[in-house]
């Protein structure tokens, strides 16, 4: 089935909705671009005038021109050495947004039953706060690290890459009982293709083309919440 503007704004591929949001068991979002308005990497770079170099990397890798994220987050985070720990609370209060539709959608989630699950490659400080404000069940990102009250460039642990978020998804899924195919991805860069090909619902938000031409929804305008209008 080919792709169909289901209303403006809003185009749809292989189902025939509507659909019932209880019939899905859980839902997962990525949080840059997604469910926040900023790439608070991009945020936290522009504290030490590094915002174009780091912002660049940022849209090549979104773009899904370059295929190593934890490589490109690398890079990226290293650019931020000597950034004041500070800095993330100011981006948080004063750059950090919630996008249109977010909390109707997570909420209209939740009373349906589903589980909610952000899973982001940017980082604890945001995704923790996001998760809180917003009411989710759980959040996994990167963590960066800090000695002195300055960040380091270095990320701890594991990097959250593509494969990561999915993984994330697969084992909330095993977790509550569900074929991932009772699941809702949404993201809108290369990073979540791998986690939105094992939902049974991948939802594009104002997406990159790439992620467009792959996802059974694309919200190209209009808030998170337009979802809910394929839901019966």
């Amino acid at each position: 089935m080919s792709a169909q503007e289901f209303a403006p704004g809003l185009v749809i591929q292989h189902f025939v909705p509507p659909l019932r949001l209880g019939d899905f068991k859980a839902i997962a979002f990525d949080m840059d671009s997604t469910l926040i308005s900023i790439e608070c990497i991009d945020e936290i770079a522009d504290a030490v005038g590094k915002k174009a170099e780091v912002a660049a990397i940022t849209e090549a890798a979104t773009r899904g021109e370059i295929t190593d994220f934890k490589d490109s987050l690398r890079r990226r985070v290293a650019l931020l050495k000597g950034v004041p720990a500070e800095s993330l609370q100011e981006v948080y209060d004063q750059r950090l947004k919630i996008n249109p539709g977010a909390p109707e959608l997570i909420n209209a989630a939740k009373a349906a039953g589903l589980q909610t699950l952000l899973v982001s490659g940017g980082f604890t400080f945001f995704a923790d706060r996001v998760r809180e404000r917003l009411g989710m069940h759980e959040a996994h990102s990167n963590t960066l690290e800090i000695e002195g009250g300055l960040l380091t460039g270095r990320v701890l642990g594991d990097i959250v890459d593509g494969e990561a978020k999915k993984q994330h998804l697969l084992r909330l899924c095993e977790r509550i009982g569900c074929d991932p195919r009772q699941s809702i991805a949404v993201g809108d860069g290369a990073n979540d293709l791998l986690m939105m090909g094992v939902a049974g619902l991948s939802v594009a938000y104002h997406a990159k083309p790439k992620v467009r031409e792959q996802a059974m929804v694309a919200i190209n305008e209009g808030g998170l919440d337009r979802v809910l209008a394929l839901m019966a």
